[in-house]
């Protein structure tokens, strides 16, 4: 079985709009007393409280006067609060997320229906006194449809996240293609090598160019009055700004990675220390704009669907230093020399080009190490990763070089 996600826009009438606010308001408060229950619990018994153990307090709280409101809430999408809290607490406890957080009503508020929602024409009908809610439905809704995300932006738009189920499972992985090396940079968004020749892609600079129109609604916000009307239709213009700077920069993200993973069948891409490079404030900005996990992300998945293979190398491989015809490392290469000529060999090398270079071939180093002895299109030896890998990603193996004592920024 293959799950499936795709994101619809939702229009609400005003009756919806008052249903949903309450249901986001329940859903919020649910969380929130259940977070501190958790803690409490653990302080005074030094364990916390289950799934089943959260969904138990919920009759009581239903039948109080204080808390009756709660019973007209979805009962089910209060339960999916449940079990959205206990995997949050897991995923803290198996190092996967940070400690859950309580949750604000200004910021993006959503619900969960875990079932018994319907594609009626244009509609998504959802249980409950929400009922029919018209959809802009730009995807065939073909599968099974197993949960249902309901959304509020800041900017005040609804969205609907449909996961769907269908049979059989996404293609085997295979090697038996093209790879390609990329290297992610900020004054070049990616170099790629495929073997043949080096392709450079601009970085959009997407932030920059609204920098100014943002400036603008910011200071027009921060002139109102807090907790008026006015200031919180300014924060709302403010919040479409930003929306829109994030769906101009995802759409540039989409339609490169399926260019990339629609020419080659191997991906080979640098496991970048991100948080670790915004600490410099100097570049923060810059690479906070590039996007350079979403990118990845967006290769892993689609090389899954296609049958691809995602491979990262270790961050502290010297692509840029190393010399990619005669394996030589220098020392010290600042990030402002852009080209650099090997002391060893004496060929002369574009920073960011040699460093694809270099990322596809211990890329293909990692994957022949195994000594299957596969060789793909190019003839050049590979191995296929056999097994469900749920993100496709792999650290590489001793380097021969020894790392340097600085992260690689472009």
């Amino acid at each position: 079985m293959r799950r499936q996600a795709v994101i619809v826009r939702l229009y609400p009438t005003d009756e919806q709009v008052q249903i949903l606010a309450q249901h986001f308001g329940c859903a919020r408060w649910w969380w929130n007393y259940g977070l501190n229950k958790c803690i409490e619990t653990y302080k005074e018994t030094g364990k916390g409280l289950s799934q089943s153990g959260l969904n138990s307090l919920l009759p009581a709280l239903k039948k109080d006067k204080e808390t009756e409101w709660l019973g007209e809430c979805y009962s089910q999408v209060l339960q999916s609060v449940s079990l959205n809290l206990s995997r949050a607490y897991q995923n803290f406890f198996e190092g996967r997320a940070k400690y859950p957080r309580f949750k604000s009503k200004h910021q993006r508020q959503s619900i969960q229906y875990p079932q018994k929602v319907k594609q009626v024409d244009d509609c998504l009908k959802f249980p409950g006194k929400l009922g029919g809610v018209k959809a802009k439905i730009h995807r065939l809704l073909d599968g099974t449809i197993k949960t249902v995300t309901v959304s509020k932006c800041p900017s005040g738009k609804y969205y609907a996240s449909v996961l769907m189920e269908y049979e059989g499972d996404y293609p085997a992985s295979s090697t038996d293609g093209k790879v390609v090396g990329i290297d992610l940079g900020i004054k070049d968004f990616a170099i790629t090598y495929d073997g043949e020749k080096v392709s450079k892609y601009p970085n959009p600079k997407h932030a920059c160019k609204y920098e100014k129109k943002l400036a603008k609604k910011q200071r027009i916000a921060a002139r109102k009055v807090k907790g008026s009307n006015r200031r919180r239709k300014a924060t709302k213009i403010v919040a479409r700004v930003y929306e829109q700077v994030s769906n101009v920069r995802q759409d540039y993200l989409h339609k490169l990675s399926r260019k990339i993973v629609g020419n080659n069948q191997v991906v080979v891409v640098e496991n970048l220390n991100v948080k670790g490079m915004v600490r410099n404030h100097k570049l923060a900005k810059a690479i906070s704009d590039t996007g350079w996990g979403t990118f990845v992300n967006f290769l892993s998945y689609k090389l899954e669907r296609n049958g691809g293979t995602l491979i990262e190398i270790n961050r502290w491989f010297p692509s840029s230093k190393l010399c990619s015809n005669c394996h030589y490392q220098i020392n010290e290469l600042p990030l402002d020399a852009r080209a650099w000529t090997c002391p060893s060999c004496g060929t002369h090398h574009d920073r960011d080009g040699n460093a694809a270079m270099n990322i596809r071939a211990e890329g293909i180093r990692m994957l022949s190490s195994s000594g299957t002895g596969e060789v793909n299109a190019n003839g050049e030896e590979v191995r296929p990763i056999r097994g469900r890998k749920p993100k496709m990603r792999h650290s590489s193996m001793k380097l021969e070089a020894q790392p340097s004592s600085k992260a690689k920024v472009g």
